[in-house]
């Protein structure tokens, strides 16, 4: 399979569609039910929980469970508090970047629709130049146009409406992918893509496959804590975003030596479990798919911790796309390595034995 054969013209309209829907921590459901049409054609069935993750799968009665995995939600902010004035200041859900919130044009998302709003912040002419204020959660308002707290509440915005930023996706010098949310909505398609192929070169799997995008990862990866209660599989494989630590700023000493354009990213971490990343590992070797290396000291910080200690243990590991900007309105991530970790999974669950325990101890 040629790398270049990867990603289909409909493959990429999907991202697109996928990208620019916002799935906020809480509120994913509108994203996967988007995911579920696209993947539909490639799985057996589909289960979804209480809380909106959802699963495809392949081999439904298989024994021996199978899980690739992303996540769904992508940061976001709530409405917190509304002046007499009708200004609104938030708090976060999940990890949103107080920094690169001044002057971003946001959309609340109410009952009647979405609310469009700004990020307002005083004029630079204004500012005490001897102790330049900067942005925090506590000083970051939101202004609709109403002049009154009696006017936000005739448009539907209250204390606990979700906030999401509107820009949408984009490709520069035609191989990076630019978007918010692409932590971890690229994630979701890459698995689906997996499918995909499976189906389209008629690949019949010995075990189960569990094509898993849970919610609520950026809240401390409880849609994957919940799930994996559900699936009870034997095996995780698991796909979220790293840093790329070549830009500014970023000191590669703490944060590992990766970037994007090299390829997947394999993590070393207490949670991966060896045999399992070795076999990963084998794999891109023996398909001379480039791969990078990462460690992590205590928790790897993605859903492959929810998945490795749950249901007395569940053999897991993490293949990351190395992605610039975590957290703010302009990811990017390089087309191969999207390419690559597509491939490398694929190429992984052709090379996985049915029943295989990986056992230390054999």
């Amino acid at each position: 399979m040629s790398t270049k054969s990867i990603l289909k013209k409909s493959s990429l309209e999907f991202l697109e569609n996928y990208l620019n829907n916002a799935s906020p921590t809480g509120y994913e459901s509108d994203g996967q039910k988007l995911w579920m049409d696209y993947l539909k054609p490639y799985v057996d069935t589909f289960i979804t929980d209480t809380y909106g993750s959802a699963v495809g799968i392949i081999n439904p009665d298989a024994p021996y469970k199978v899980v690739i995995e992303g996540h769904a939600d992508e940061i976001s902010w709530y409405v917190n508090y509304i002046t007499d004035d009708g200004l609104i200041y938030v708090i976060r859900n999940g990890g949103s970047d107080h920094q690169i919130a001044p002057s971003k044009r946001v959309n609340i998302h109410t009952k009647n629709g979405i609310i469009k709003g700004v990020f307002g912040w005083p004029a630079i002419h204004t500012r005490n130049r001897s102790k330049e204020e900067v942005a925090k959660v506590d000083n970051l308002f939101i202004d609709i146009g109403c002049e009154t707290k009696e006017q936000v509440d005739k448009m539907g915005v209250h204390v606990g409406c979700v906030i999401t930023y509107p820009d949408e996706f984009m490709i520069l010098n035609d191989n990076k992918f630019v978007c918010r949310a692409i932590d971890n909505r690229m994630g979701g398609f890459m698995i689906a893509e997996v499918a995909r192929l499976l189906h389209e070169n008629k690949i019949k799997l010995p075990f189960g496959l569990y094509i898993t995008n849970s919610v609520q990862e950026e809240v401390g990866l409880r849609g994957a804590e919940m799930i994996t209660k559900t699936i009870k599989p034997n095996v995780a494989i698991v796909t979220d975003v790293c840093h790329d630590s070549t830009t500014p700023m970023i000191e590669k000493k703490i944060e590992g030596d990766t970037k994007i354009g090299k390829g997947p990213v394999v993590t070393y971490a207490p949670a991966v479990q060896n045999n399992l990343r070795e076999l990963i590992l084998e794999t891109a070797m023996a398909k001379e798919i480039p791969f990078q290396r990462l460690a992590s000291s205590r928790v790897t910080g993605t859903d492959t911790d929810a998945f490795a200690y749950s249901n007395g243990g569940v053999a897991s590991a993490l293949i990351s796309l190395p992605l610039r900007y975590m957290h703010t309105t302009v990811e990017m991530v390089h087309r191969d390595d999207v390419e690559n970790v597509i491939k490398l999974i694929y190429e992984t669950l052709l090379k996985l034995e049915n029943e295989e325990t990986f056992s230390y101890f054999k």
